[in-house]
């Protein structure tokens, strides 16, 4: 009889039963939705590829090569100054690496090289310039776009590749023959130097140059005084033949606790146009989660004073506890009269077909004085907006409409019927007085995630169920050159940033 098998721990199953247990909700962890989106198709790359081909001819211009000197057969020379002239980068192209991220490529080009040469050839001494071209220019570069540990889009890695077909030196002089012996020479000689120097100028434009045009690109900002957006990558670019792809946490946070947010449930945004240079797609959740950041921060709690509300002659006091009258009394409008608004929860939006709507539900309290007396009223207030979504450059920017206005009592029914008299001022209040105010707000916008110079041009807004997408054409404020260099970090030791205290929690007064 053979043994009898050990059986299973039931400790080890139970571990293991739990393991398989815990394995999506990893999965469902890792894969938080995104609240922004963006869409940069071929269109776009192809103006990309004008300021691209623009920076690397200023790069390879600035390829040095050191002085040469020796001797072949009878001649000694010298020459030195060598400098590239023209590049001809007629053949050049930009597209997109499924899976990896762009390719860069230049055939069949030429650069034309000058430089200063001394030959001595037994007792002549020969002294002047020489024009030299590189024929046959092939460069094959590939680039990888990835996050980096802050969600920062990189260029993490290039790969490099330059040839060249032929070179060739013109020497002018009554010397003609003794120098096109020597030609060869030369021609070779700048061969070796020329060569190896193309890809390590261009693997500096890319891992450094062009790194510091995306760390322009705000990933954890500040907003303004009370909230800030983060725009961190959720996971490495999506990249196919025709578009890449970029997700992007879209979450706006209060500056003065930023662990206090909201869970993304909301719908993934879907971007399926191509026809636009880039497309820009924002969830609900990137709208609802400003609008709890601004709740959080205190920024809707309002105090409006007596001469702002313009109403008196219409508030109701308080008779007693529990009842509410709403006579006129001819006393109210010579005493202060304020009033108070907070929003009881944060504001909700929703996205149709046809329109981006905002309910806003505000705990109201009406009060009226003379001291030590005083009067409070409690009101709830539904407001429904509608809420315009426009670009400017590369702010998005929010007009808000007033559309819908309730007014109603928790207390009961009896206080919500003899609310209806301040239904009218109350709304005139919020059209004139509290709208105007947000807006102001919303006007100024937030940015987007673009690098420094490109802006959005031409946009069309569509309005989809449960998020809105823009569409446009880009433009190049700036130059990659100048905005490189206004960006290029100083020399010395790096310094640590300066962290401004946060500012007291607003109050807002009217």
């Amino acid at each position: 009889l053979s043994p009898a098998l050990p059986s299973p721990c039931p400790m080890n199953l139970t571990r293991l039963s739990a393991i398989f247990l815990l394995l999506p909700l990893v999965s469902m962890a890792t894969n938080e939705p995104p609240g922004c989106k963006i869409r940069v198709t071929s269109k776009g790359l192809e103006m990309l590829r004008q300021e691209t081909l623009k920076f690397v001819e200023e790069e390879l211009e600035n390829i040095t090569i050191p002085d040469l000197q020796g001797k072949e057969g009878r001649f000694q020379y010298s020459i030195k100054d060598v400098k590239i002239t023209e590049l001809n980068l007629t053949h050049a192209d930009l597209r997109f690496q499924p899976d990896l991220g762009l390719l860069f490529e230049v055939h069949n080009s030429s650069i034309t090289l000058n430089f200063q040469r001394h030959i001595l050839y037994w007792f002549f001494n020969d002294v002047g310039s020489i024009n030299a071209s590189a024929e046959g220019v092939n460069i094959h570069t590939a680039l990888q776009l990835s996050r980096d540990v802050v969600g920062r889009l990189k260029i993490s890695n290039i790969s490099c590749d330059a040839a060249i077909s032929k070179m060739r030196a013109k020497f002018s002089g009554t010397l003609g023959s003794p120098h096109e012996r020597l030609s060869l020479h030369l021609s070779n000689s700048l061969f070796f130097q020329l060569r190896p120097r193309i890809c390590p100028v261009l693997n500096h434009a890319g891992l450094v140059l062009m790194n510091s045009l995306l760390d322009t690109v705000p990933v954890r900002t500040p907003v303004d005084n009370y909230v800030g957006i983060d725009y961190s990558l959720l996971s490495d670019p999506e990249v196919t033949s025709a578009s890449l792809d970029m997700d992007f946490r879209g979450m706006f946070f209060d500056r003065h606790n930023e662990s206090d947010t909201i869970v993304n449930y909301a719908a993934m945004p879907v971007i399926r146009e191509f026809d636009r240079m880039v497309y820009l797609a924002l969830s609900e959740y990137f709208f609802d989660s400003g609008m709890y950041a601004y709740f959080q921060a205190g920024v809707f709690r309002m105090q409006i004073a007596r001469d702002r509300v313009g109403m008196a002659r219409g508030i109701a006091t308080l008779s007693d506890g529990s009842s509410l009258a709403t006579s006129r009394v001819p006393a109210v409008p010579r005493q202060p009269c304020g009033s108070v608004g907070e929003r009881r929860a944060p504001p909700r939006g929703s996205r149709s077909a046809v329109k981006y709507k905002l309910t806003i539900n505000i705990q109201h309290t009406l009060a009226i004085a003379p001291p030590p007396r005083l009067f409070q009223i409690a009101l709830l207030i539904e407001n429904k907006m509608n809420a315009k979504v426009s670009m400017k450059g590369k702010k998005l920017a929010i007009h808000m409409d007033l559309r819908r206005f309730r007014i109603y009592s928790n207390q009961s029914a009896l206080e919500s019927l003899a609310l209806i008299p301040l239904q009218g001022p109350l709304k005139t209040l919020l059209q004139l007085v509290v709208v105007p105010i947000i807006n102001d707000r919303t006007k100024k916008g937030v940015q987007i995630p673009l690098p420094e110079g490109m802006d959005f041009t031409e946009e069309v807004v569509q309005y989809h169920t449960g998020f809105i997408t823009i569409g446009a054409n880009l433009h190049f404020s700036k130059g990659l050159r100048e905005v490189i260099e206004k960006n290029r970090p100083p020399p010395g030791p790096a310094r640590a940033p300066h962290a401004s205290p946060h500012p007291p929690p607003p109050h807002h007064a009217f």
